[in-house]
């Protein structure tokens, strides 16, 4: 048995001003779109965005980065239909209409009232059973988690920008880390990372400055899944990723869920 990772290692004030950017910014949701509160704790819950497209279709729930909010991909969750998608996208503490404040510990501990959330939204709406997650840049965290916890519930993982090791990154940044017991977390990420069976699609771009692509290549090569693929796209940094190479981009993701949902089928 994998051991657990204590993420609160890294819930210290020097790290928790450089890693979130909370924003309480929410929109109304467009015409199709529902919006979903989901508790992650007594009197404390997050703010989600479902953007179906139709319940034969798979779905990915979707972890965003720090400086982002789930509204904000009103334009982006077309680019998901276009592939036959539907895309669940959820906050953390602090961000878009969510309660509390975020730390590292409870932003993963999250992830999972948020899975189980989604899978019982999709099942009572009868939806297709295939769901993905999916992790951008910090939302990665809470993706690798769930692939680590539910792999029997879910048919493939999606990095995208990602970092597995938030020491290494923030040392790439110049900064001091620091910390009680951050060998013994590293050596627990890395476990986890290594007990990943799931298909894995990794995503990143090679000129990203914020989180190196080198972050992309030790993911690869030390996930344990046998179906893993790498994109590297040429010329995009960390928040013009999807933009450089959009077809590529897209592509890459709706041919990885159709395989594994077709094999799933």
């Amino acid at each position: 048995m994998v051991r657990e990772v204590d993420y609160s290692v890294l819930d210290l004030p020097q790290f928790q001003q450089l890693i979130f950017y909370t924003r309480a910014y929410w929109t109304e949701p467009p015409s199709g779109t529902a919006d979903h509160m989901v508790s992650v704790e007594g009197g404390i819950s997050v703010s989600c965005r479902f953007y179906p497209v139709a319940r034969s279709s798979p779905s990915i729930l979707f972890f965003h980065g720090n400086g982002e909010v789930a509204c904000e991909y009103d334009d982006i969750a077309p680019l998901y239909h276009q592939q036959g998608i539907n895309l669940f996208v959820a906050d953390y503490r602090g961000y878009g209409r969510s309660g509390g404040r975020p730390t590292f510990a409870n932003m993963v501990a999250d992830a999972h009232p948020v899975f189980d959330y989604v899978r019982r939204t999709l099942k009572r709406g009868e939806y297709d059973h295939s769901l993905f997650v999916m992790g951008r840049s910090l939302g990665s965290h809470s993706a690798i988690e769930l692939a680590t916890s539910h792999a029997d519930q879910m048919q493939g993982l999606i990095l995208e920008s990602g970092f597995a090791h938030v020491p290494r990154l923030l040392r790439h940044h110049g900064l001091s880390v620091a910390a009680p017991n951050l060998d013994e977390f590293e050596e627990a990420v890395q476990e986890r990372v290594k007990s990943i069976t799931l298909p894995v699609l990794v995503i990143h771009g090679e000129w990203d400055t914020l989180v190196p692509p080198e972050n992309a290549t030790n993911f690869y090569q030390n996930a344990g899944s046998a179906d893993k693929t790498l994109l590297t796209i040429p010329r995009a940094g960390h928040n013009d990723i999807m933009y450089v190479e959009l077809d590529q981009y897209f592509s890459a993701i709706g041919t990885f869920v159709s395989r594994l949902n077709s094999n799933a089928a």
